[in-house]
């Protein structure tokens, strides 16, 4: 009986939402995680649960809006964790202003943090990726790339670049074996409802659950590496964006 290569995974905005939900499901497959957010501390206390089902995991503390470093530490990162097979690009902000009203500093924070950060992880994982001539790439966007929504412009921006980003990098990187899909939640019930950038109104209740999202990245990634997913939209059937 042939056992299966293990695998490896990094995800940002792991602490967290979808990416806490997504190093979980990953972990109950079988698949290692390289865990990165912030805040070391609440990435171990994921990392203590992904472990409880057998896998290896670590956290790694990394702050993406501090963009000229990202390439570096996620290339250090893949060094000390192994070769990682799947990159979870997740980790973002919301925010919402009339764009007539917002300031050149909060339009170039979102575009660091939501676009800017993913195209250097990309860069970090890619050589390697290349090197085994095979990976897969997962870039968490947002129905607000695909459908722009008044007061919300920078964030609409950011997401239909990052999945503009996506379609190009399959382009380029099909022929080296590197799979890339972007995947486009409508409104997921996390944390990020919360924070001080975000002023919306909406019933939570109704949203995706961020284990809905993951099985949905996790679904994507088990599939055979002669099928891509290029682009995933996903809804709540209960009527929310």
């Amino acid at each position: 009986m042939s056992v299966e290569p293990k695998r490896r995974a990094l995800i940002t905005g792991a602490s967290s939402g979808i990416g806490k939900a997504t190093a979980l499901a990953f972990a109950k497959a079988g698949i290692d995680v390289a865990l990165v957010s912030r805040s070391l501390e609440k990435l171990e206390a994921v990392a203590v649960a992904a472990r409880q089902t057998g896998v290896e995991a670590k956290g790694y503390a990394v702050d993406l809006a501090c963009v000229w470093q990202v390439k570096e530490q996620i290339q250090a990162i893949a060094h000390d964790f192994g070769d990682i097979d799947i990159l979870i690009n997740n980790a973002g902000m919301a925010y919402t202003a009339n764009l007539s009203e917002t300031s050149l500093e909060d339009w170039q924070q979102v575009m660091n943090l939501n676009l800017t950060s993913v195209f250097q992880c990309i860069l970090g994982i890619l050589p390697s990726m290349r090197a085994q001539g095979s990976g897969t790439i997962i870039n968490v966007a947002s129905i607000a790339g695909k459908q722009a929504f008044a007061n919300w412009g920078a964030y609409n921006v950011s997401k239909a670049g990052l999945i503009s980003l996506s379609q190009t990098l399959a382009q380029e990187e099909s022929a080296h074996g590197i799979r890339v899909t972007a995947i486009c939640p409508g409104a997921v019930n996390t944390e990020l409802w919360d924070t001080e950038t975000v002023h919306a109104n909406f019933d939570r209740s109704k949203m995706l659950t961020p284990e809905i999202v993951a099985q949905s990245i996790l679904y994507t990634v088990q599939l055979p590496q002669q099928a891509v997913v290029h682009e995933l939209t996903l809804m709540s059937n209960a009527g929310v964006l």
